[in-house]
C-alpha cells in the first residue's frame, strides 16, 4: 500500500517554528514529508531541510513528496536518538528550527504486516524500523513474567498489568504468542472481557511498541542533542501523543529554562481544534510543545 499520513497540528508547528527563508531545518521524524513540505514551502526559496527517519518506507514516500524541492532537502535514513551526529554529518549546526512528531504513522498503524494494530490478525512485529533486532514477539515470549508485567504497566500505565502478564506466560507455555489478534483476545480475556471506549488490549499493545522502539529513552537522549543544535532564537517543537512522552518533554524543557538556555513558548501543551479532530481522529491525543534556544 502507499505510504499515507495526515500530519497533525501542521498550522500549530509552522506557527511555532515561524520557518524563514535561507534558515536550516531538521524533522527528525520526517514520515511521509507533510510537515517537511509545509516548512520548505514558508521557508522559501531557499531554506533547507534535513528529513531523518528510521523507517525506509517512509524515506521513499518522502523523497517522492518533496522532490519539487531539489537540492534544498536533505534525507538520511537514522533514529532521532542520532541526531546530533546525523545533523552535524549533514552540515545541519546552528539550525532554526526542529521539529520531532512521535506519533505512529497511519500508514504504520494501517499496514498489516507492521503489526502494531489488533484490528486485524498479524504478525507481533512493532518495530518502526523494520531492522532493528527486537520484535513485539520476542518480548511476549522471552520476558519473565515479572517484567513482562512492570513493562506493561511503566509504559502502558495498565493496572491489570499482572494479570495480563500471568495469562501471556500460560499460553505460552503451550505455544509461541505470535499474531497481533493472539494477543489482543488473550489480554481481553485476562481483563474480563470489558470493553469501555477503548479496547482492552490498547494499553499492552502501546507499552509494547513504546519498548520494542525504546522510544522514551530515544526521546530523552534526542531533547539535549536539540538543543545543542540549535542557533539561537532557533526554535524546537515536540508533538507527543501519549503522557508520558510529553511528560518527559515537559519537564527538560522546563529544567533547560531554568538555567536560562531554553524559553518556553508553549505555556500549555497545543492541542487539535475540535475541527481538525473530527477530521483526524488520530490527532486527538496529540500535544504540541515549543521552545526557543535564548542568547546564552
Amino acid at each position: 500500500m502507499d505510504y499515507h499520513h495526515t500530519p497533525v497540528l501542521l498550522r500549530e508547528v509552522i506557527a511555532g517554528l515561524q520557518p524563514r527563508p535561507g534558515c536550516r531545518y531538521i524533522d527528525g521524524t520526517v514520515g511521509g514529508g507533510g510537515h517537511a513540505a509545509a516548512i520548505l514551502e514558508a521557508s522559501a526559496p531557499d531554506g533547507r531541510l534535513l528529513g531523518i527517519d528510521c523507517d525506509p518506507a517512509a524515506l521513499t514516500a518522502a523523497a517522492t513528496r518533496l522532490a519539487p524541492y531539489g537540492e534544498r532537502v536533505t534525507l538520511v535514513r537514522g533514529s532521532f536518538r542520532e541526531i546530533g551526529r546525523l545533523a552535524t554529518a549533514a552540515g545541519f549546526v546552528e539550525v532554526q528550527g526542529v521539529l520531532l512528531d512521535l506519533g505512529v504513522s497511519s500508514y504504520q498503524l494501517d499496514t498489516p504486516e507492521r503489526g502494531f494494530s489488533f484490528q486485524v490478525g498479524a504478525p507481533l512485529d512493532m518495530r518502526l524500523d523494520p531492522d532493528a533486532p527486537v520484535t513485539a514477539a520476542h518480548l511476549v515470549n522471552n520476558l519473565p513474567e515479572q517484567e513482562l508485567a512492570d513493562l506493561i504497566f511503566r509504559y502502558g500505565e495498565e493496572r491489570g498489568s499482572r494479570r495480563i502478564a500471568r495469562a501471556i506466560v500460560e499460553a505460552r507455555q503451550r505455544k509461541p504468542v505470535t499474531r497481533t489478534d493472539e494477543l489482543a483476545a488473550l489480554v481481553s480475556r485476562a481483563l474480563g472481557g470489558r470493553h469501555g471506549k477503548i479496547h482492552p488490549a490498547t494499553r499492552t499493545f502501546q507499552a509494547l511498541r513504546i519498548a520494542v522502539n525504546e522510544e522514551l529513552a530515544s526521546l530523552e537522549a534526542a531533547l539535549p542533542q536539540i538543543v545543542e543544535l540549535l542557533a539561537a532564537g532557533g526554535r524546537m517543537a515536540i508533538i507527543s501523543f501519549h503522557s508520558l512522552e510529553d511528560r518527559i518533554v515537559k519537564h527538560f524543557m522546563r529544567a533547560e529554562a531554568q538555567i536560562g538556555r531554553l524559553r518556553i513558548i508553549t505555556r500549555k501543551p497545543v492541542e487539535a481544534s475540535n475541527e481538525e479532530q473530527q477530521a483526524n481522529p488520530r490527532s486527538r491525543s496529540a500535544k504540541l510543545r515549543v521552545a526557543e534556544r535564548t542568547q546564552a
